[in-house]
């Protein structure tokens, strides 16, 4: 059993997904950072960064409890303790790994910068979105082109894609301006989208209204 420290974000989202497609039984414990639950205690002895997700795996190596933050750390621990998700050569696990970087590097703090200066600041500052939209936009470019002759970030479905499509959905809710000139991406996000456990994930947690 695997305990799951998570909300509503790109970040929580990919370690549900992940889950889900390996179907890996576990908990879910909704952390409402809008209401500061990342900085309790008992939180904080699980992850010292005050940030979801979070897991405490209850049969990790040795068979005792082990605890794993930041989610791209977490998508390579499920994918290597279950043999998926992670191509087993090591051309295309490198493959794998690279874009999985790519997206902790470059997707999701450069979207999330936009984010917040588009949505969040109080006060816009134009410098700052020009910035983050030119870079979201180079970003999606290089996506765009890869997916011309791939089906996949990495040689098949694999952490990079799952850790990838949550963030490129919440553009496509926020930002459909920059999502609608690339194709290829919007052929990806599709397929991806497609998959039972993806649409699975993407609703962990379930808040109660």
């Amino acid at each position: 059993m695997i305990d799951l420290y998570t909300f509503t974000t790109p970040n929580g989202r990919k370690v549900s997904i992940a889950l889900e497609e390996l179907g890996l039984p576990y908990t879910v414990h909704a952390v409402d950072i809008s209401k500061g639950d990342q900085f309790k205690p008992e939180f904080l002895a699980i992850n010292p960064n005050n940030k979801i997700p979070a897991i405490v795996d209850h049969q990790g190596p040795g068979g005792k409890p082990f605890s794993v933050f930041e989610s791209g750390a977490i998508l390579l621990y499920l994918a290597e303790k279950t043999g998926k998700l992670l191509p087993q050569d090591a051309r295309g696990r490198t493959e794998a790994v690279q874009w999985l970087m790519f997206q902790m590097s470059g997707v999701g703090p450069m979207l999330g910068q936009l984010s917040h200066f588009k949505l969040a600041a109080k006060e816009p500052i134009p410098y700052a979105i020009e910035r983050y939209t030119k870079e979201v936009e180079r970003i999606l470019g290089v996506m765009d082109k890869h997916f011309a002759q791939h089906e996949f970030l990495a040689p098949e479905y694999s952490v990079a894609d799952i850790s990838t499509y949550p963030w490129l959905a919440g553009a496509k809710q926020f930002y459909p301006e920059l999502i609608q000139p690339v194709a290829n991406v919007q052929r990806w996000m599709e397929t991806v989208g497609a998959r039972p456990a993806v649409q699975r994930g993407m609703k962990v947690p379930e808040l109660k209204k």
